[in-house]
């Protein structure tokens, strides 16, 4: 007997017949000697709606930071009863069928989280009802994206509904298989697993028999909604077995291969140690070219020259700068391809008025399981070198890497503040691994995403002195925010520009925070933009290869796509680029790859529009 969680997301129980069909396909789990946990979405586009009436019922110009936290508490209580209407219909169907069933919000089940509004991350999980429900023989279904908060003074849940964001039912599915050792965690989705890319927008996208969570918390804006990345962060950090599936076929799906043993805290399901390792690499160079012309076809020309002389570049920077019509791209290579690479760079006709090479430098990372989605670990970071007097020359960003170029000199006492800071090791990053003899010859990109719910911010005009990036997201950090990207630009000023993307949702909040700070910490402008979309490309195998990158730039270059910014790290590429232009960035980088199938992805016709 397997005890199996499977999670169905609003297009699964869309209406009365795909909740039937859903009743119909866990009944057949449990006559197959199964114990079966159901974790659900909202039916169909309900939260989208509730979400609508809130804007119509609330909505008032330049709020307050007060103002929106208020709002925030009743929008959770208001999105929370989406969920409810499912898990009450689901669970009357099965009985209706003759399936004991219990239906359980996540109050009721104890899914405790902190006391954040409309972001919360979970706590823990109380196992024992579920476990009693299944012990009377029954399929305990439980609402997804959904919790109560814990009282910090008296460290008990409290009555408090809280929400964990958009996608949250994907985390609270593999939360709830972690606290009660299921054999398996089953995501029942649109697509038949896990794509190259998005089908309704190439319908011949292919599917990934099997991925590595790496790669896949890279890709986590894949597709139709595949997964969320903090269930996959989940996955890595308890060894949780997860599989992709379709809800509308009966195809194996795409196994999401996780670490063979766990090494979390089951008290601390999403605050566990978020950065696992720290390292050093003082085997590089870093070249930079300031103002050059900010037209497409500029980064294909510069990085295709480098890959061409086989030279391997490491980091690449392209950050927003406060000159219309210009952008400096700063890169790293290794020490012992300096003479041909300052070469090449120098010997192209580019429109650069600067070259500048520093082969003084060295990078330092800290590598771990969902950093980006924790606010403030970024901002720690900035804060441990500023504290030691180390200031930062480059900045690249992922969802599993954050990397700083800092003067060599700096190196040891960098070492010292990050491991004193996260009391972690300095050893490689062990990465996840593929282990199925079938992906032995895999492609270097795996898939290309396109995250169309991105905004940017630019803070221009900061000073270039230790402790900024630190100040600045700290400002965010107090709001929450979770940044995505973060670039720093290279200058021949006493100043730099500091760059990054958040969620369109937390825009006006981010906005108006750093905008308080201004005179106070002495930086520019701040500069928003959501009219931007960024693509990226995925592959582990990406570091073993030159000339992925320039490959990419120059798909977009030659269909007239400009990048706006750049950021790398080893097992990604992504690229900021108009809105308007996203879809056919996608597609062109697609087929660069050579990443499509021999048949179309059936898309089902209510997820077409």
């Amino acid at each position: 007997m397997a005890l199996i969680v499977q999670k169905y997301g609003g297009s699964s129980v869309a209406d009365a017949d795909r909740i039937k069909a859903v009743r119909d396909r866990i009944k057949r789990t449990v006559d197959a000697s199964n114990q079966v946990v159901v974790v659900v979405s909202a039916m169909g586009k309900t939260t989208d709606g509730l979400v609508a009436l809130a804007e119509l019922v609330s909505a008032t110009p330049d709020p307050t930071l007060a103002e929106i936290a208020a709002k925030e508490r009743e929008m959770d209580l208001l999105l929370a009863t989406g969920e409810q209407i499912t898990i009450a219909a689901l669970s009357m169907a099965l009985q209706a069928v003759g399936q004991p069933a219990i239906a359980m919000n996540g109050s009721q089940v104890r899914v405790v989280t902190e006391p954040n509004h409309t972001r919360a991350r979970i706590l823990y999980v109380e196992p024992e009802q579920i476990r009693a429900a299944l012990d009377l023989g029954k399929v305990v279904v439980i609402a997804g994206f959904q919790g109560v908060a814990i009282d910090p003074a008296t460290g008990l849940p409290s009555n408090e509904i809280t929400t964990l964001g958009r996608g949250g039912s994907d985390t609270s599915a593999v939360a709830i298989a972690a606290a009660i050792n299921a054999d398996i965690c089953e995501i029942y989705t649109d697509v038949p697993g896990i794509l190259t890319t998005d089908p309704r927008i190439v319908p011949k996208a292919q599917m990934l028999a099997e991925i590595t969570c790496d790669e896949m918390l890279e890709l986590a804006s894949l597709g139709a909604k595949v997964l969320h990345p903090r269930s996959v962060e989940i996955a890595r950090n308890f060894g949780v077995k997860m599989c992709v599936r379709s809800s509308w076929l009966d195809d194996a799906g795409t196994v999401i291969t996780s670490p063979r043993f766990g090494t979390g805290n089951l008290k601390a399901l999403e605050v566990n140690r978020f950065v696992e390792t720290v390292s050093i690499d003082y085997d590089q160079v870093k070249i930079a070219l300031l103002q050059i012309p900010d037209r497409p076809g500029i980064a294909s020309q510069l990085f295709k020259s480098l890959a061409d002389q086989g030279i391997n570049v490491d980091l690449i920077i392209q950050a927003v700068q406060e000159t219309e019509g210009v952008n400096d791209i700063a890169f790293t290579i290794p020490q012992k391809q300096l003479q041909l690479a300052e070469v090449v760079t120098r010997s192209l006709e580019i429109g650069a008025s600067l070259v500048t090479v520093d082969s003084a430098i060295a990078k330092i990372s800290i590598m771990g399981v969902g950093m980006i989605g924790q606010p403030g670990v970024a901002a720690q970071m900035f804060t441990a070198l500023a504290e030691s007097g180390i200031n930062i020359q480059m900045i690249s960003t992922s969802e599993i890497k954050i990397s700083c170029v800092i003067a060599s000199t700096d190196g040891e006492a960098a070492i010292a503040a990050i491991q004193k800071t996260f009391d972690v090791p300095v050893q490689s990053h062990q990465a996840c691994e593929i282990t199925s003899e079938a992906n032995a010859n895999i492609s270097p990109v795996r898939g290309v995403a396109l995250d169309r719910n991105r905004a940017r911010i630019a803070v221009q005009q900061v000073p270039d002195r230790p402790g900024m990036a630190a100040k600045i997201l700290e400002q965010l950090v107090e709001q929450n925010i979770s940044l995505d990207m973060i670039v720093q630009s290279q200058s021949d000023r006493d100043v730099n520009e500091i760059a990054f993307t958040v969620a369109i949702a937390d825009l006006a909040k981010a906005e108006t925070a750093l905008k308080q700070y201004t005179k106070a910490l002495g930086y520019g402008e701040v500069t928003c933009d959501a009219d931007i979309s960024k693509v990226s490309i995925v592959g582990a195998n990406m570091i073993h290869q030159s000339g992925i990158a320039a490959r990419m730039f120059s798909a977009l270059a030659n269909s007239d796509i400009n990048i706006e910014m750049i950021a790398t790290s080893e097992i990604k590429v992504s690229c900021v680029v108009r809105d308007h232009q996203a879809e056919q960035a996608l597609k062109v980088i697609h087929q660069e790859f050579n990443l499509s199938g021999d048949h179309e992805i059936e898309v089902p016709s209510a997820l077409k529009k």
